[in-house]
């Protein structure tokens, strides 16, 4: 027991834990220093470079700088030399010139006199030749004017020539087309004479149909129904009639007589619409065109034939009544000069 209580009486501090505590913390801030030293290095050293490949650029254009400027020396140098050159010779030129301006005057005064005199006369002379000149050509000009009038004044009396001889033609030649004409008119005529003659000779008192002057009048409703454009049954007879004096009537004009058969369609003024003939124009066309067709198809000559449509608009009667219209609706049949 005794000895136990002399070893407790003599066990000391431990401060060995503490002082590796203490070296461990001042390493890592050694470590850290360090690190920091070698980042600050790297970046210095980045910095350091940029420099001096900057400053590196810098000396290459202060070169270039100092070459331009040797050059821009050398050309001054040279524009200098030629300035003084220039200015050499624009001073001899001078020189020269107030030599020349004093032997000028020196000769002017005696030679002056005789000098304008012929200059003068030269001038005289000049004037003179260009006057004789524009004479020469106004004459040449005059000349041929008088050679153009006289071509114009033959060409004139040969045109008036041949124009009174073309008067004098045709004046025969419508005198001659005159009578031939009138020869054709009065033939024309009298086949229409006989033709309407012949005419009332076929149709004789038949209701509905007459001749009236030169012309041949059908009725409406002899030929055709109500509001219809087509030939009725008992509308072919009267047709057929009419057709055989044409043939008959063909025959006998001499060929060179130019005649037609017309052929006129008339409404009375009441107006219509429907399908088929949306107007009395169209009415009155149709049935114009279907007695053409009709007598075509009996043997009559298409080109001896015309067809009108007139409508309403040349009625035989202006009064408003059943006579009146029964008038106006008609087929008017004409022989007349194409």
């Amino acid at each position: 027991m005794a000895s136990m209580r002399g070893r407790r009486r003599y066990v000391g501090i431990d401060y060995w834990p503490g002082y590796v505590d203490a070296l461990s913390t001042l390493l890592l801030i050694i470590v850290f220093l360090l690190s920091v030293f070698a980042l600050g290095q790297f970046y210095l050293a980045r910095d350091v470079s940029t420099k001096d490949d900057t400053l590196a650029k810098l000396n290459q254009q202060i070169a270039e700088l100092t070459d331009l400027l040797s050059l821009e020396r050398t050309s001054s140098k040279g524009l200098n030399d030629n300035i003084g050159a220039l200015t050499a010779t624009l001073d001899a030129t001078k020189a020269e010139n107030a030599r020349l301006q004093d032997a000028a005057r020196q000769g002017a005064a005696g030679a002056a006199a005789a000098g304008a005199l012929q200059t003068q006369v030269d001038k005289e002379k000049a004037l003179s030749a260009r006057a004789a000149a524009q004479v020469e050509l106004l004459n040449q000009q005059i000349a041929a004017m008088r050679r153009q009038l006289a071509a114009l004044e033959e060409a004139l009396n040969a045109s008036e020539s041949r124009d009174k001889e073309s008067q004098s033609r045709i004046s025969d030649l419508s005198g001659r087309l005159n009578v031939a004409l009138a020869q054709r008119v009065q033939e024309l005529n009298r086949y229409r004479s006989d033709f309407f003659g012949r005419l009332r000779q076929i149709v004789g008192n038949r209701p509905g149909i007459r001749v009236v002057g030169d012309r041949f009048v059908f009725q409406s409703e002899v030929l055709f129904d109500v509001g219809q454009a087509g030939i009725s049954e008992g509308g072919k007879p009267e047709l057929d009639r009419l057709a055989s004096a044409l043939a008959d009537l063909e025959k006998e004009i001499p060929p060179d007589i130019p005649w037609i058969i017309r052929v006129d369609g008339h409404t009375d003024k009441r107006p219509i619409q429907s399908a088929q003939f949306p107007s009395n124009w169209a009415l009155s066309s149709a049935r114009a065109i279907a007695v053409v067709q009709y007598l075509i198809s009996k043997g009559i000559a298409p080109n001896r034939l015309a067809a009108t449509g007139f409508g309403e608009f040349q009625p035989l009667d202006t009064a408003d009544n059943d006579e009146a219209y029964r008038r106006n609706r008609r087929i008017e049949i004409k022989l007349t000069e194409r």
